[in-house]
């Protein structure tokens, strides 16, 4: 059985329950997905999948892409990832369907997806230096300040936390609780947010460490004089 399938985000909503509050949510399409080739341990030493996110638009591919869809019976996708298949699962093979239906109400997810590209930074707003005073006569504002010693070790350590390009890179956020469920729109609405804006491609598989699920409990309130 595939832990995921590959979608894109489309934005964010707003979802109220039925005593009134609020739930910010992200709307994903999920899928439908097909799969492009299946990996086994005899061939290749594990056990995966490689989907393709089926797109309305055509995309079109070079020869050698070309015979690899022709081998797996596939139209071609222009959106590919792999993911692993649970163990003791039904295998599947070239050809076979993956929809959001393998996800339930109330799952935990972990979704991946490439952050929002922010350029070049200083290091107030990537580091999240506090930087010097605002007053007038200061001369130190949002500087890094000292980046290394002049006698030892007399250079610029490495991973020494300075400006530079912000974003653009590859998030996991885990744990996030699937609110509903749309099957028939492939769609898919989890509870706060997710990387990336509209229409990035994001890979949504079932959480490896999820969480319990807790349920506040309003204890009662004790009177005075009582026990």
């Amino acid at each position: 059985m595939v832990t995921g399938l590959i979608g894109k985000k489309v934005g964010m909503t707003q979802l109220f329950a039925a005593d009134g509050t609020v739930q910010p949510a992200t709307v994903l399409k999920a899928g439908p997905c097909v799969v492009v080739q299946a990996k086994t341990v005899e061939t290749d030493g594990y056990e995966a999948v490689q989907l393709g996110f089926v797109e309305a638009k055509p995309t079109r591919e070079n020869k050698p892409s070309q015979g690899h869809f022709k081998k797996a019976g596939v139209p071609a996708t222009r959106v590919r990832r792999e993911l692993k298949l649970k163990a003791g699962g039904d295998p599947l093979k070239a050809g076979d369907q993956v929809n959001v239906s393998i996800f339930a109400d109330g799952e935990r997810v972990d979704i991946i997806g490439t952050s929002r590209g922010k350029g070049f930074q200083g290091v107030v707003k990537r580091h999240h230096f506090k930087g010097g005073g605002a007053s007038h006569g200061s001369m130190f504002h949002r500087a890094p300040g000292s980046i290394g010693a002049s006698s030892y070790p007399s250079r610029v350590v490495k991973g020494m936390r300075m400006g530079g390009h912000m974003g653009s890179d590859r998030v996991t956020v885990r744990n996030l609780k699937v609110i509903r469920v749309d099957a028939d729109n492939n769609l898919l609405l989890v509870a706060g947010a997710v990387p990336g804006g509209p229409n990035s491609v994001v890979v949504i598989r079932k959480a490896i460490a999820a969480k319990p699920i807790r349920i506040a409990q309003v204890a009662p309130v004790k009177k005075k004089g009582r026990k």
